[in-house]
């Protein structure tokens, strides 16, 4: 629809009435000539002379013009607009970041597929977040891959496609045969001071303990929670084995418990993507719309029309001006 942005100025439009009302008009003195036979001069002409000024007098030409052109230029100060339908977009509100945990043990075939069939952590591992990514249509999500050292894989996006497809890459031993944990949540941290959703949301899933991080877990776990960045903790594996394959249940409870998250347990196929299904209903999804109006100028028409009209009556004045004063000389 077409607008005006700002329509009080339409007030202006009966000013120049005001102003030849209400003020003077102006005065000017001219020198004249004195004939001594004046009176003579004016008989012979048949004019009958009078006293007093002579007041110059619009034509209605000239009215007309001036008047139009005054209502265009008050009418492109008006700002006229054509307002176009309202565009909505939908803002994420939370931010997910998930990191896996890619040490040379997430090869180990123990994890029971629904079929009953061992098959590798890591399979199973796949097959779950990259459901888990697809649900989440609403968020954004990172993905971090950790082994001897955490490595970005893809940043906050809200391209899920992508982030399945470096999922679906995902091989054991890829970031070295280590679990740098507490690395990893120093990463996140970072990872995150770049957003600013209100909600930010970290899933870790590992199948050992910390052996190669510079930073400790816990020390990590609580700057995350001082920037309000909720993890949970998600341990596959053995909790019973020794040396590098033991999962350290009690460190990952701490990181949550610490951070307002939660720690979950999985031990086959089936129970890893109840996890990831509890944690799809306990991060619902947030989002704010947003919406707006393009708007198109169009101020420039009625200014240009006013140049126009002025620039015509003007050039029409001095044209019929200049023809009259050729046929005097003539």
């Amino acid at each position: 629809m077409y607008r005006l942005d700002l329509p009080w100025l339409l007030l202006l439009l009966p000013l120049p009435l005001l102003v030849w009302w209400l003020l003077p008009a102006r005065r000017e003195t001219s020198a004249s000539i004195r004939l001594p036979f004046f009176a003579e001069v004016a008989h012979a002409a048949g004019v009958q002379p009078s006293e007093g000024s002579v007041v110059t007098r619009r034509s209605w030409q000239q009215t007309i013009a001036e008047g139009t052109a005054w209502c265009l230029f008050v009418l492109a100060l008006a700002r006229p607009q054509f307002v176009e339908p309202p565009i909505e977009k939908q803002e994420p509100q939370r931010d997910i970041l998930v990191a896996l945990d890619l040490s040379q043990s997430m090869e180990t075939k123990d994890f029971r597929a629904p079929d009953g069939t061992a098959r590798a952590r890591v399979g199973a591992v796949r097959s779950v977040v990259s459901d888990f990514v697809t649900k989440r249509t609403g968020d954004r999500i990172g993905l971090i891959a950790f082994g001897d050292a955490p490595y970005p894989l893809a940043p906050f996006t809200m391209d899920h496609a992508l982030v399945e497809t470096m999922i679906s890459g995902l091989l054991p031993g890829l970031a070295g045969p280590r679990t740098s944990l507490g690395d990893s949540l120093g990463l996140a941290i970072r990872m995150f001071d770049k957003t600013t959703v209100p909600e930010k949301v970290m899933i870790v899933l590992t199948d050992g303990n910390d052996t190669a991080s510079k930073m400790p877990p816990l020390k990590a776990a609580e700057i995350a929670k001082d920037k309000k960045i909720v993890i949970h903790t998600v341990g596959i594996g053995d909790p019973s084995a020794t040396g590098e394959e033991k999962l350290d249940t009690t460190t990952l409870q701490k990181i949550s418990s610490e951070t307002g998250g939660r720690y979950f347990f999985g031990g086959d196929q089936s129970e890893l993507a109840a996890i990831y299904d509890v944690l799809d209903q306990i991060t619902p999804e947030d989002q704010k719309e947003l919406s707006w109006r393009p708007r198109i100028e169009l101020f420039h028409w009625p200014l240009a029309a006013a140049i126009v009209v002025l620039a015509g009556w003007y050039g029409f004045e001095g044209l019929v001006g200049l023809i009259r004063r050729r046929r005097i000389a003539v």
